[in-house]
């Protein structure tokens, strides 16, 4: 990330007159808003002091040894830069949020050490930049790639690369084009022959030759036709084939992009990338680059053969190319925002239609089925207009377009009829032009609508790239370790945030023995799942390190060490299928009585038996067709019959009954034996038989140790358990009252 710009000359001349010799300048950073107003203004940090610089004017300068306190604020439209200075707290500076928050929340940070330390080495910050340095607009999401400067020429090559084993298949098109150009310029000269030497020739008496021209003419389509089928034939393989390559290299790109990526990146948007991108990439290689070389090979072959036949006419016909040529591209870069316009809003739809489909059980109970409705009817008229625009645009241009091409038509027939009538000139000869003349207007008017093709095409290949080419976060090393597990976990000095310059953890550090079963508890949001989450390595820490069995986390192979890791996750997700195959989905290999021990382990083996088809009912999509303890219970038995080293229960009886949670509890005590257990729960009971217990708040270390320890100490933790005693107290009086009022009731009754 950038923290050192270069100031223009009015600014740097007034930093220059106002620093001292002594002084040393570690950062420059702009600031974007001044007085409600967008400006271009710099803030210039030195070891000793702060100048805010506009238009060659000095803003304002304040000692930074006298600042603490350094914070950002996000306000509305913009953040701003605080710093406390003799008890107040001004805004130094206000800018836009996007590209520039994080280079001040370093500079917070760098601020911080320099007046607690006197540590005057600037600091760095590896965080790559966001946004194209061309154009200023943002990159995709964890990649280097703006769609608006994308190299085409990048993505060809690209593409090309991808067609490796399959590119003699796909030449096969290509070589059956080669004989379909040689068969239409054939084709003239033989009828040129027929209509001189025989159908207006005035002794035409070889009746033989007429018929050998007839079947040669016959021949030839009959031929052409047969190619046509043997090529489409040919496509259809290798466009499947290609297509298959490309999906499975996209599904296999996007199973190894970290969880925050995917997070950011909706389930529609992935879909139509891997389905509809990849038709359309398919299509245009397949369809479109053979009859580009047809049309092109035909242009240039027909223009020598009239050049040789009449150059004069040949004049004519390269009398509007110039002006197509020109007009084509001017519109082509219309035609690719267009484009760009109408994919964006179709993706946007389909992010639409998955969001309802994935919420329609809420959209039912709160009754929006009409606003979801209208939502959906509102973004499908906005891509249909866009749509409609760009078809009536395309269908107006390009005919007009069409239209100039054949101007040279015109000219050339009446050249052509006034050497005819001279006798200059034979029907035949006139004949053979005009065809010949034909094919090259033909490959013209095709080649007018090419740019709205070629357009589509590099925008589907551009996004399809966006997710090959994006880089994961977490990502095994070059050669990763295969370790088995015994349970022991380190976490020393650990920070981490899902954005950098704004941590979730701060210096966490917690060790675990091998065996020993840790309760993770603190108020929502103080890092509890953030802290699980990066155990099992879904993301990768900032600062600090996460040891197992003295080995770091990032030199053990992921599919090792989340192979080793059980998880019941506080949202339990069932995959659409059967019982059996969801219990199972952690050892695909298990068999049936595995399965069934399992499941009476998860305590839910009795109710699976009172199903119609017990472990073969499919549960449906998601398994909406159980209830929420019943899906809890079969998620615990996928844990259960994988036989982790490390177990990782996240509000694992979150959703059960007392008398269901009481059963599961004695399960998972007997589970838990030998294995390593780390299990967050906002209700304390479920936690009494845990050997530690690790309490947070605000994402740093609060407290650690035993239950009596914690309750002894008479802090957080014992704050958390004296309001559940009290909250619980509560509810019982309540359920008593309750019970007292309904008795006296069917007393009197």
């Amino acid at each position: 990330m950038k923290l050192m710009y270069d100031m223009p000359a009015p600014d740097r001349s007034v930093y220059d007159a106002n620093a001292a010799a002594d002084e040393k300048l570690m950062y420059v950073i702009p600031f974007n808003i001044y007085e409600d107003q967008f400006v271009s203004g710099w803030m210039a940090f030195t070891n000793q002091k702060i100048y805010k610089i506009l238009d060659g004017k000095l803003l304002g300068t304040w000692d930074i040894l006298k600042c603490t306190n350094f914070k950002t604020e996000v306000m509305c439209g913009s953040c701003g830069l605080y710093a406390t200075i003799d008890g107040f707290t001004p805004l130094l500076c206000q800018f836009l949020s996007g590209r520039n928050l994080p280079r001040y929340a370093v500079i917070c940070k760098a601020c911080e050490i320099l007046v607690e330390s006197h540590n005057e080495t600037p600091i760095t910050n590896s965080t790559p930049e966001r946004f194209c340095p061309k154009c200023n607009r943002p990159y995709v999401n964890h990649t280097t790639i703006c769609p608006y400067c994308l190299d085409k020429m990048e993505i060809y090559k690209k593409l090309f690369a991808m067609t490796k084993g399959l590119r003699l298949m796909m030449c096969v098109p290509l070589i059956v084009a080669v004989f379909s150009v040689l068969f239409s310029i054939i084709n003239p000269i033989i009828q040129k022959h027929a209509v001189d030497d025989y159908m207006l020739a005035e002794n035409a008496t070889q009746t033989g030759g007429f018929l050998l021209i007839v079947c040669s003419i016959v021949a030839i389509d009959f031929f052409s036709r047969a190619l046509g089928v043997f090529q489409s034939r040919m496509s259809a393989i290798a466009g499947n084939k290609f297509t298959l390559v490309m999906r499975t290299l996209l599904y296999e790109k996007i199973s190894t992009l970290s969880l925050s990526s995917l997070q950011k990146k909706p389930t529609g948007d992935l879909m139509q990338r891997i389905n509809s991108d990849t038709d359309v990439v398919q299509s245009f290689l397949i369809n479109q680059v053979p009859s580009l070389f047809i049309n092109v090979a035909t242009f240039v072959i027909a223009l020598i053969i009239i050049l040789t036949i009449n150059p004069l006419i040949a004049l004519f016909i390269a009398v509007p190319i110039p002006f197509v040529v020109y007009l084509v591209s001017i519109f082509w870069k219309h035609v690719r925002k267009r484009n760009v316009k109408a994919w964006m809003l179709g993706t946007r739809t389909s992010y639409l239609l998955q969001d309802i489909l994935s919420g329609i059980r809420v959209v039912k109970c709160y009754g929006q089925e009409e606003s979801s409705i209208e939502k959906f009817k509102e973004s499908s008229v906005r891509h249909a207009k866009q749509n409609e625009e760009n078809t009536k645009v395309f269908d107006t241009i390009f005919p007009l377009l069409g239209t100039l091409v054949h101007i040279g038509n015109y000219f050339i027939l009446f050249y052509g009829y006034t050497l005819l009538f001279k006798g200059n000139m034979t029907m035949g000869q006139l004949s053979q032009i005009t065809s010949y003349a034909n094919m090259i207007y033909a490959p013209l008017m095709w080649i007018t609508s090419l740019p709205r093709n070629i357009s589509d095409f590099v925008t589907r290949t551009s996004k399809i790239f966006e997710i090959l080419e994006e880089n994961p976060e977490v990502a095994d090393i070059n050669l990763p370790i295969d370790i088995r597990i015994e349970g022991d976990i380190n976490i020393k000095n650990v920070t981490f945030g899902y954005e950098s310059y704004n941590p979730v953890l701060e210096n966490v550090s917690v060790d675990i023995k091998a065996g020993e079963m840790i309760g993770i508890v603190g108020h929502s949001g103080s890092g509890k799942t953030t802290l699980i989450n990066l155990i099992m390595r879904l993301y990768d820490v900032n600062e600090g390190a996460i040891t197992i069995d003295d080995v770091n986390i990032k030199d053990i192979s992921q599919n090792a060490l989340r192979s080793q890791m059980g998880v019941v996750l506080q949202e339990t997700f069932l995959f659409s299928g059967t019982i059996r195959d969801n219990i199972r989905y952690s050892m695909p290999q298990a068999t049936d009585e595995e399965v069934i021990e399992a499941a009476k382990v998860a305590n839910a083996h009795d109710f699976i038996l009172s199903l119609p088809e017990g472990y073969n009912t499919i549960v449906g999509e998601k398994g909406h067709s159980l209830s929420g303890g019943e899906r809890q219970r079969i998620a615990i038995a996928r844990a259960v019959i994988h036989n982790p080293r490390i177990l990782i229960l996240d509000e694992a009886t979150a959703a059960l009954d007392t008398e269901t949670e009481k059963l599961i509890q004695d399960a998972l005590n007997r589970v838990c034996a030998g294995r390593t257990t780390l299990a967050i729960a906002h209700r304390l009971s479920t936690l009494r038989n845990a050997d530690k217990l690790l309490v947070l708040d605000k994402g740093k270390v609060a407290e650690y140790g035993t239950h009596a320890e914690l309750l002894a100490k008479k802090g957080i933790y014992y704050k958390l358990v004296m309001a559940q005693r009290k909250m619980a107290k509560s509810l019982n009086q309540q359920n008593e009252e309750r019970a007292a009022k309904e008795k006296a009731k069917a007393a009197n009754a």
